[in-house]
C-alpha cells in the first residue's frame, strides 16, 4: 500500500536536496563562487596631506605659545630655538603687571558683547523679513544687502567715522559699537538660514492668531540654533580682533581696546618687545577659543544648512 506523503514536506525536501550538494560532489569552481568585495584604495596619501595641513595651520600658535615663553633677545637671535632654552613668565608678568589689562580686556568684552547681541537681533529681523515677508521693494532691498556686502570696509571707514566725529560719539563706547550693531554678512547668514524653514509653521500660527513679533520669537528664533551659533562666533571674532576702528576712534587709553593696547605698548624705542606681544596675543586668542569650543557644534550645522539653501 503506498503512503502518502505532505506535499508542502516533499517540496521542502526537494529544495533542500537541490541546495545541498551531495556527499563527495566537487567543490563549485572558483568562477562559480560569489565575488568577493573589493578592498578600496589605500588612502594613506590622503591622510598624510590632511596631516601635513593640519601642522602647517597649528604650528604658528605652537610658536606663539612657545614664544611668550622666550625672552627678546632669544626670540631675536639667529638661528633662533623652537624650544625656550630658559622658559620666564616675564612677559605674562609685565602684561598683568605694568599695562592696565583688566581695563582692556574689559573694553574688548563690552564691545564685543553688544556688537555681537545687535548683530544676533538686528540681523535675524531684516533676514526674517527677507526671507518670510511680502512687501514692496523686497529684491531691491535685498540686492543692496548684497552690494554692501561686496564693497570692501576700507571704502566707507573714512565716511564712517566723520560720521560717527560729527555725532559726537569719538573716543566713547557708542562710538565703538553702533557702527558695527548690524552687518551684511549676518543680514544675508539669517536671510539664507530662514529660507529653508517650512512656511507651514508660520501659516498655522498665523492661524491661531499669533502676530508677526510672537512668530518670529516663539517660532523662528527657537529654530535658528545653528545659524545664531554661527553669527556668534563670525562677529564676536571680527569684533574681538577689530584693530583699526578703536585705534582711531578711541582717543584716551581708559577707551583702548586689547589688541590696541597690545600693539601700541609692545613697541618700544629701540625694538619691538616681541615675547610681550606673543603673550598678550596667547590672551586675545583664549576667548574666541573658548567661544567655538562652546558653540562648535551648532557653528558646523549653521554654514553646513546655509550653505546647502
Amino acid at each position: 500500500m503506498t503512503q502518502l506523503t505532505d506535499p508542502p514536506a516533499a517540496a521542502g525536501a526537494a529544495a533542500e536536496a537541490s541546495v545541498v550538494p551531495p556527499v563527495g560532489a566537487a567543490a563549485p569552481r572558483a568562477s562559480e563562487r560569489p565575488p568577493r568585495r573589493r578592498r578600496g584604495p589605500r588612502r594613506w596619501w590622503l591622510y598624510l596631506v590632511l596631516a601635513a595641513g593640519l601642522v602647517a595651520m597649528v604650528m604658528p600658535f605652537v610658536w606663539m605659545i612657545l614664544g611668550s615663553f622666550k625672552t627678546n633677545a632669544e626670540i631675536r637671535q639667529h638661528p633662533t630655538n623652537f624650544w625656550p632654552i630658559d622658559p620666564t613668565l616675564d612677559n605674562y608678568a609685565q602684561l598683568f603687571g605694568r599695562l592696565d589689562f583688566a581695563n582692556y580686556f574689559a573694553n574688548s568684552l563690552i564691545v564685543a558683547f553688544f556688537v555681537t547681541a545687535g548683530n544676533i537681533v538686528f540681523s535675524s529681523m531684516v533676514g526674517y523679513a527677507l526671507a518670510k515677508l511680502e512687501f514692496r521693494g523686497k529684491r531691491l532691498l535685498f540686492g543692496l544687502v548684497l552690494a554692501t556686502l561686496m564693497v570692501p570696509g576700507v571704502v566707507t571707514f573714512v565716511p564712517l567715522f566723520v560720521l560717527t566725529a560729527n555725532l559726537g560719539l569719538v573716543n566713547s563706547y557708542p562710538g565703538l559699537i553702533l557702527p558695527f550693531l548690524i552687518t551684511p554678512l549676518g543680514v544675508f547668514l539669517m536671510r539664507q538660514f530662514m529660507l529653508s524653514l517650512p512656511d507651514e509653521l508660520i501659516e498655522a500660527a498665523r492661524i491661531d492668531g499669533a502676530s508677526e513679533w510672537r512668530i518670529f520669537l516663539r517660532v523662528i528664533m527657537p529654530l535658528c540654533g545653528p545659524a545664531v551659533a554661527t553669527l556668534t562666533i563670525l562677529t564676536f571674532l571680527a569684533s574681538w580682533n577689530n584693530f583699526l576702528w578703536p585705534l582711531v576712534v578711541a582717543t584716551s587709553e581708559d577707551k583702548y581696546t586689547l589688541p590696541v593696547a597690545l600693539a601700541l605698548y609692545s613697541v618700544g624705542q629701540n625694538a619691538a618687545q616681541y615675547g610681550l606681544m606673543m603673550a598678550g596675543a596667547v590672551v586675545v586668542v583664549v576667548p574666541v577659543l573658548a567661544v567655538f569650543v562652546v558653540l562648535q557644534r551648532y557653528f558646523v550645522q549653521g554654514i553646513a544648512l546655509t550653505g546647502i539653501k
